[in-house]
């Protein structure tokens, strides 16, 4: 049987991470959509960079 091509599923591109900080007590740590979770920080800022190195590592900007 002869398909049509325009008939076959379109993929569409993986999910971006999605990455959220998250408190603990008087820790924060970075989580994302993907599973990562972050070491738990005393610093806010620090859990916010953890989030942008994980995202640099998966190849994604900004």
């Amino acid at each position: 049987m002869y398909q049509d091509p325009s008939d076959s599923p379109v993929h569409s591109p993986a999910p971006a991470h999605s990455i959220a900080t998250v408190e603990r007590g008087s820790f924060c740590l970075a989580r994302c959509s993907c599973g990562w979770s972050g070491a738990a920080r005393r610093s806010r800022d620090r859990a916010r960079t953890d989030a942008a190195e994980h995202r640099t590592s998966m190849g994604e900007a900004g």
